[in-house]
Parts: structure tokens; C-alpha cells; sequence
């Protein structure tokens, strides 16, 4: 194609986040999503990789026929067998789609980042199974073999169909509101939703000193992740903001149905993961923490609350709030000197 050497400079005015225009050349500046350039600058600054950590204490305990109880194992095996499969639904999602889409130059520098880091959540995973000798083939095809955890896999990929057609374009209404719609069950529902239910059986591990080196390892995915679903969210916002027409009262409903539509498969994931409850949680517990967590994520988009209860885990409110800055390990990211500590 050649070079429009007459071409105007870029108005930053007109930059959006879809239909922003040519987005083949990478052109930062001018900004106008100064939101996803933040996020880029601290995922850099949150760089870690999962052989820096060490899985001796772990593997020690998962040997031990006395270490762990027999739901605890069952747990640890069905959260990792959701991880695995939902990174990699993730990772499709940045890639092959959103990525193709976006048109803000500062938003893809971010979901490049983005997509490396569930590359590097997915080696998490496979260097767990690994160091445990773990049966790989059980943990990396659970979404077959669990319905509940299909379930939740499948509501996701069926929801992203449309977009990851080779033939879709944004530009219309309809085409824009599914567009908007794959972000909200992206962002809202599984990282927002799926994973930090997860999250807190991990934490019950670490609060446990169980499995400490597993957990510290899934506390980096979620920061990580917690930095995804932020910008997820100020995607939405921002296109809510650039094309409000999209925002319909039919549209939000849709998204209050899917959100609860998914609470209600966490609830059965929930009593895959705790038959009989382990670390205090229990499926009913876990039941009213989904839904104060889908609240959070309804919130933030300025959808009215469905739910209204309060966090049955309130040690999980510390771990999970991201206003707060803590460094919430208490093994070795104390003397941890590159650029994976924890600044919340």
C-alpha cells in the first residue's frame, strides 16, 4: 500500500475503541485510552514466570498420605482442571478476536501483553502438574470429563461464536452490540466471575500452608488477571462512552441474564469443588460469595445489583480488592527483588 504522504494527522478525537478507523499502523500518539497504556506499563512491571518459584514443599505434601485429605486433592485437581482449559479460552478471545477488532493502537499494545501472560498462566499450570506428577491427561482434559466444568467452558465459547467468525466486522449496530456483548461475557462473567470463585480455593490452600508454592503461583495469575479484568471493564465503559446508542435497556438485561445465568453454573461448580466443604467454605457459603462477587462486576459497568448480600469470606475481601496495597505472600516474594512483586 503506498505511503498517503498527505494524509492529516491523526485527531485523537476521533480515536475509539471499535471503528476508530485504520488501525494496520501502530500509532500511540496521540492517546486518547490512556487507561490501557497504564495497564501495559504495570503489566511490564509485574513480569514473572513460574519456574522462579519453588515447588519442593508442594511436591513434598502431595506425596504425604497424611498431608492432605481427600477433598482437599479433589479440589486442587478440579480448580486446576478449570485453569487450564479457561486460560486458554482467554488467551483465543485476545488473539483471534478482540485483537482483530479494537482499533485503538494503546488498547492492543495492552491486549499483546495480555495474550503473553495467559501463555505464561497456562505454562503455571502445566509446571504444577509436572512437579506434582500429576496424570496430565486427567487434569488437561477435566472440561471433557466434568460436566460442571464444561458447562461453564461451553456457555463462554458459545457466547463468542459470532465474533470469531471470519467473516465479522464491526460497523453496525448489530455487529457492534455483539462485539460489546463478547467483551461483557469476557471481562464480566469469565475472569470476572469463573476465575476469582477459583481463586478462593487457592487462597483457603495458602491460608492453610498447604500447597504453598501452587498457590503463590495462582496468586500471580491473579494479579494478572485482576489487571485483565480492569481493563476489560474500562473497555466496556469506553465504548459504552464513544457509542451510547449500543447501550440499549434490552442490551443491559441481556447482560443481567447471562451474569446470573453464570452464577447459577458456579453454584454447581461449587458443589464439584466442595462435596462436604473444606477450610471452612462450604457449597452454600460459596453460593452467596459468587454472588457478591457478580454484584461487584455488575457495578462496575452501572448495572443495577441482583444479589445484595454480604462476602461470606471477608479474608477474601483483603485478597481480591484491588484498591488495597499488599503484599499478601508470606513466603518468598518477601526477598523477591525483580519485577514480580506484588504492588497492588
Amino acid at each position: 500500500m503506498p505511503i498517503n504522504k498527505g494524509a492529516k494527522p491523526v485527531d485523537v478525537n476521533n480515536r475509539k475503541v471499535i471503528n476508530g478507523g485504520d488501525a494496520d499502523v501502530m500509532q500511540l500518539y496521540p492517546m486518547r485510552h490512556t487507561f490501557a497504556w497504564e495497564a501495559y506499563n504495570v503489566g511490564n512491571a509485574n513480569h514473572w514466570l513460574p519456574t522462579e518459584i519453588s515447588m519442593q514443599r508442594d511436591i513434598e505434601q502431595w506425596k504425604s498420605p497424611t498431608a492432605l485429605t481427600a477433598d482437599e486433592r479433589q479440589a486442587f485437581e478440579t480448580v486446576l482442571g478449570f485453569f487450564t482449559t479457561a486460560d486458554s479460552i482467554a488467551a483465543n478471545n485476545v488473539v483471534l478476536a478482540l485483537y482483530k477488532h479494537i482499533t485503538s493502537p494503546e488498547c492492543r499494545m495492552y491486549l499483546l501483553r495480555q495474550g503473553y501472560e495467559e501463555a505464561v498462566h497456562t505454562h503455571a499450570y502445566q509446571y504444577i502438574v509436572e512437579s506434582l506428577g500429576m496424570d496430565e491427561s486427567k487434569i488437561f482434559n477435566m472440561y471433557r470429563d466434568v460436566d460442571a466444568i464444561y458447562q461453564k467452558d461451553n456457555l463462554i465459547l458459545s457466547l463468542n461464536e459470532g465474533i470469531f467468525d471470519p467473516e465479522f466486522k464491526t460497523g453496525t449496530f448489530e455487529n457492534d452490540q455483539k462485539f460489546l456483548e463478547n467483551l461483557c461475557v469476557f471481562s464480566l462473567i469469565l475472569e470476572g466471575i469463573f476465575f476469582y470463585s477459583s481463586f478462593a480455593v487457592m487462597f483457603g490452600f495458602q491460608r492453610q500452608n498447604k500447597l504453598t508454592g501452587s498457590a503463590e503461583q495462582i496468586q500471580y495469575i491473579m494479579r494478572d488477571e485482576s489487571q485483565h479484568l480492569n481493563f476489560g471493564i474500562n473497555l466496556i465503559n469506553a465504548i459504552k462512552e464513544e457509542q451510547p446508542e449500543l447501550w440499549t435497556p434490552e442490551f443491559q438485561q441481556r447482560i443481567i441474564d447471562l451474569v446470573k445465568r453464570a452464577v447459577k453454573l458456579e453454584y454447581t461448580f461449587a458443589t464439584e469443588v466442595f462435596p462436604r466443604g473444606i477450610f471452612g467454605m462450604n457449597a452454600d457459603g460459596f453460593k452467596q460469595y459468587i454472588e457478591h462477587i457478580a454484584d461487584r462486576r455488575l457495578e462496575r459497568v452501572a448495572l443495577p445489583l441482583q444479589y445484595n448480600v454480604e462476602n461470606p469470606f471477608p479474608w477474601m475481601s483483603e485478597a481480591v480488592d484491588l484498591n488495597k496495597e499488599k503484599n499478601f505472600f508470606e513466603t518468598r516474594v518477601t526477598e523477591y527483588k525483580t519485577g514480580g512483586t506484588l504492588n497492588w
